[in-house]
């Protein structure tokens, strides 16, 4: 993108009052996607204040109406799908057949938010007492900040504002300065299909104080962030200084359990594809292996040939399975990561080190790394490493591989490779993460289905389906007394 990208605030797409500018690169070349403003804290304010005035007009739209509004910005993602996946993929690495997913999850998204429009149902209830009614109904909160990451820049900043919006918020979205270009790609899609002015504003920048002045503004009502849990932590102590609801989906530790019983070819699909897609760079990611003793050595060895042929490149390259990481900072912390599973005595079986000759001497590859003797309480068995490493830990039975499963500080996904239906059973009951696959990976969540963690992973927020909706509302409770005479309640019963 040659021009400059700016910010989106009251409906006009403006420049940043510092005049400063920042470049957003491909981590697989080096070369520039685009140059965008470099906001700082007087825009957020106007952003957030242009959302503020336009609250009271949007929340009076009938909710039918948003819906049509998003039924067309889905129509226009699906146009352009092809478009966004190779900005998705030039600014943050994915493959492009991980960008097309991205995208198309912000499609499902849009299309199930606007069919909410028609179905934001209330209760009616009967009133204790004669000649009155009782009912309940959702009201939007107001303005709403949304922090988006960089790894899934279409999805996640979809997975927020559709179903604020089709409440009748009004929104302010600062996306990671890894991937402002496809943000700024997403917002126009709302504009150009009928958001009015104010509705939706975008602010870019790369300092880190832009979130923060975003969750300090007074005007907003509610934080939604996705991140770090580190950073989550600071937001939900700052945005509790402020009365602000917030919604956090943070860290995970995931895991894949694998019985004796257990199809493994099939195993080894779901272990591949969770541990390595979007070079491990997922909140749901696979990072632990729990393997069955009985399977260890045949598992290991299907795992080893499958990993050989993976290949690590750009994104945009077909046969590409693995592209880079997003930058150079995030290959330095997984190479850590990696020495300090070394370190503390785990054996490493492939992998291990960045990847810097030929197709690769201009980007920031890794190579997909296998670690076997890993215990459950290293450090590469207990925090999130974000990138394509995988600890492989061997258990006795069922009972203790839940058991290690469950010993982090994070709850997201877990995934059991079983033929036995008992086993299932028992897995379901007492696994204790929000999400949990039988017989497929740690990762592939559904727009109707409530996504969101356990633990250090979340507040008890849940993104997406239904439970999106209770996030981004308040309840009103509505008596009518129409008997013409003062009814005192619980007083009056006798």
């Amino acid at each position: 993108m040659k021009t400059l990208v700016k910010n989106f605030i009251g409906g006009k797409w403006v420049g940043c009052h510092s005049g400063r500018t920042f470049e957003s690169r491909d981590p697989a070349t080096g070369e520039v996607v685009g140059r965008c403003v470099d906001s700082g804290p007087e825009d957020i304010d106007e952003a957030v204040k242009a959302a503020a005035v336009a609250f009271e007009a949007w929340r009076r739209v009938p909710a039918p109406r948003r819906g049509e509004i998003l039924f067309r910005v889905a129509e226009r993602l699906m146009r352009d799908k092809e478009t966004m996946a190779r900005t998705v993929t030039r600014e943050m690495g994915k493959v492009l057949m991980e960008g097309k997913g991205d995208v198309q999850e912000a499609i499902d998204m849009a299309y199930y938010m606007a069919g909410e429009g028609r179905r934001q149902f209330g209760q009616v209830v009967p009133s204790e007492l004669p000649d009155k009614s009782a009912h309940c109904v959702r009201e939007p909160v107001g303005v709403v900040g949304l922090i988006t990451p960089w790894n899934f820049p279409i999805a996640i900043p979809a997975w927020k504002a559709f179903p604020a919006l089709i409440l009748g918020n009004t929104v302010v979205l600062k996306p990671s300065p890894e991937t402002p270009v496809t943000a700024a790609l997403f917002v126009q899609a709302l504009e150009d299909y009928g958001i009015p002015p104010g509705v939706v504003n975008l602010v870019l920048g790369s300092n880190p104080e832009l979130g923060e002045s975003l969750v300090r503004h007074p005007a907003v009502s509610l934080i939604s962030f996705t991140g770090s849990t580190v950073t989550g932590g600071k937001v939900a102590v700052e945005a509790a200084a402020g009365h602000k609801r917030v919604a956090l989906e943070m860290g995970g530790k995931n895991a894949v359990l694998v019985m004796e019983d257990a199809d493994l070819d099939l195993a080894v699909d779901g272990i591949t594809w969770s541990a390595f897609g979007t070079t491990g760079q997922r909140c749901t990611a696979c990072s632990r292996l729990i393997m069955h003793k009985d399977v260890k050595d045949r598992l290991t060895h299907m795992l080893l040939a499958r990993m050989g042929k993976l290949s690590v490149g750009n994104g945009l390259k077909p046969g590409t399975d693995i592209g880079p990481l997003v930058n150079r900072a995030q290959l330095e912390r997984v190479h850590g990561y990696v020495q300090a599973g070394q370190k503390e005595g785990a054996r490493l079986l492939t992998g291990g080190k960045a990847l810097s000759d030929g197709e690769h001497a201009k980007g920031h590859f890794y190579a997909p790394t296998l670690f076997d003797h890993v215990s459950p309480t290293m450090k590469i068995a207990k925090e999130e490493i974000f990138g394509p490493v995988l600890g492989m830990i061997e258990v006795k039975d069922l009972e203790e591989a839940i058991a290690v499963n469950n010993n982090v500080e994070y709850g997201l996904s877990t995934s059991l490779y079983t033929r036995d239906i008992n086993r299932a059973q028992r897995a379901m009951r007492d696994i204790r993460t929000a999400i949990v696959y039988i017989n497929a990976g740690t990762i592939g969540s559904e727009v109707h289905l409530p996504f969101g963690g356990m633990r250090r992973t979340g507040n008890g927020h849940r993104e997406a389906g239904q439970a999106a909706l209770d996030t981004f509302s308040e309840w009103k409770t509505v008596y009518v007394d129409y008997s013409g005479r003062l009814q005192r309640a619980q007083i009056d019963k006798e």
